[in-house]
């Protein structure tokens, strides 16, 4: 396992921890916009390194585990890093974006960053199989991106539950947008897939221009 990988889920998990055991410590590294726009702009960073319960962990640095050595084997380490990074910063810059007004907005989770490796591996192996839960037959990566992507732009409008779909969506996008970048080979080898996963990107660009998120 990469160094770089193992660093990122110690990290996480260690200060997941500690979050889990001190309540002011949750609150004061937490995505908070009314913190966040006063200044306290690390948030936009430590809220990642934060989790709701165990299984938010678990489920996150597992989705890491098995899709971040499709990047590296690709990309390498640095590229792997600069992915995970970007992804992150850009879920948090969505996500103060939507929800700049609401300062009351709280999240917490590594899904933004954790996403955009996600879709940096569906980029670069499209075809590759995912199975959901207890389902025997491999969804093809590029579909279950397509429905993902759709599926947070319906969780970002309805608000009908407590997941950060902006920063799950976010994520995708930074990751889809570096990968491409550092990869361009995908234009050639999968011209077809890219463009079918810019499609959600377009329809949530074209709704937020419209004031319908």
């Amino acid at each position: 396992m990469d160094i770089a990988l193992i660093g990122i889920i110690a990290i996480t998990c260690l200060f997941s921890y500690q979050g889990f055991q001190d309540i002011s410590f949750f609150r004061k590294y937490e995505f908070h916009i009314g913190s966040i726009r006063s200044g306290e702009h690390y948030r936009m960073f430590t809220s990642a390194l934060l989790h709701a319960d165990l299984p938010h962990l678990v489920f996150n640095m597992l989705t890491l585990y098995f899709f971040a050595p499709v990047v590296t084997e690709y990309l390498g380490m640095w590229i792997f890093l600069l992915i995970y990074m970007a992804s992150l910063l850009f879920g948090s810059m969505l996500t103060l974006l939507i929800h700049k007004d609401e300062y009351s907005y709280r999240a917490i989770g590594a899904s933004g960053a954790v996403t955009g490796i996600l879709y940096s591996a569906i980029l670069l192996q499209p075809d590759m199989p995912i199975y959901l839960f207890f389902i025997p037959i491999g969804i093809p990566a590029f579909i279950f991106g397509i429905v993902y992507l759709l599926y947070s732009i319906y969780g970002m409008k309805s608000r009908r539950d407590n997941i950060g779909h902006t920063a799950h969506f976010g994520g995708a996008v930074g990751g889809y947008a570096l990968t491409l970048a550092y990869h361009p080979i995908i234009f050639s080898e999968h011209l077809l897939i890219v463009i079918v996963l810019a499609i959600p990107i377009v329809i949530l660009f074209i709704m937020e221009r419209r004031g319908k998120l």
